[in-house]
């Protein structure tokens, strides 16, 4: 039989192991891989400049266009690019990219990364590596005094003969709709220039109709009395039509990825928070 020492001391022993643990792991996501082991790095540090190609996308890179002292960026990447920036010690030079240069200017060695958030995908997956750091994903809204609504306990509740679902024809979500909501009644919309058919839901039209989770926050904010679908923080965990998000960067660099990626890891609550600050002042 263990005596109650040998458990404490046990006990302690484990304790100590994995604070050192922890510690290790740590400090080797913030050791930059050593000369010889990235031609990338080892060319940022001669350059002396980390080249990050940015095109806005809120609410993970955001451009300050009211001028003044503060800084050009800010956003969950471009806080990950200050930090990648910082343990390399060089500087961070933004380069302004469109969507149509967002990815190529990876192979073309005119960016280190591209840090304008990337939805990420089968296709673009054959040319670059990600870095992830957050996802996009759908809210279901619709009128919080239509019992339909005020009834559901989630999501799959709205799937349902008697439920009629709104979307924009040609929109993202179309054709998830009509896999998603097999059983509901679908009405096609032509798009009216807005983050979603609110007119369908306001006029009763529909039941309910599919929006980003991110606009979904500004919209509630705009138009009273809608409620949205997951109901748990504002919608803002929605798994429906989840996709990842992050940075990319040009394939077959595995030591210059593995440590962006262990620096992310790291990361993680900050660019939650930085995120949901970003949201939570949308309107």
């Amino acid at each position: 039989m263990t005596s109650p020492f040998a458990t404490r001391h046990l006990l302690t022993h484990s304790l100590a192991v994995l604070a050192l643990s922890c510690a290790w792991a740590s400090a080797s996501a913030q050791q930059v891989p050593a000369p010889g082991t990235s031609p990338r790095v080892d060319a940022i540090k001669k350059s002396g400049t980390l080249r990050v190609g940015v095109l806005s996308n809120s609410p993970w890179l955001v451009e300050n266009t009211s001028g003044g002292s503060g800084e050009a960026w800010s956003g969950p990447a471009w806080l990950l690019a200050k930090e990648y920036a910082r343990l390399l010690n060089v500087k961070l030079e933004p380069v302004l990219v469109s969507h149509e240069t967002k990815i190529p200017v990876l192979a073309s060695n005119q960016v280190d990364m591209s840090i304008t958030p990337l939805a990420e995908t089968p296709e673009r997956l054959k040319v670059v590596d990600f870095v992830l750091f957050s996802r996009t994903s759908v809210c279901l809204f619709g009128r919080a005094d239509n019992p339909k609504i005020a009834n559901a306990k989630s999501v799959d509740d709205l799937n349902k003969p008697d439920v009629t679902i709104a979307y924009f024809t040609g929109g993202a979500e179309e054709n998830w709709v009509k896999e998603r909501f097999s059983k509901a009644k679908l009405r096609g919309v032509s798009s009216s220039g807005s983050a979603a058919p609110v007119e369908e839901i306001m006029a009763k039209r529909a039941d309910a109709a599919p929006i980003n989770r991110v606009p979904w926050v500004a919209l509630g904010k705009k138009v009273k009395g809608l409620a949205a679908l997951p109901r748990e923080n504002n919608c803002q965990d929605s798994t429906e039509k989840a996709s990842p998000v992050g940075l990319a960067i040009d394939k077959n660099q595995p030591a210059y990825l593995e440590w962006l990626r262990a620096v992310e890891k790291q990361m993680e609550p900050k660019l939650a928070a930085d995120e949901q600050r970003i949201v939570g002042a949308l309107n």
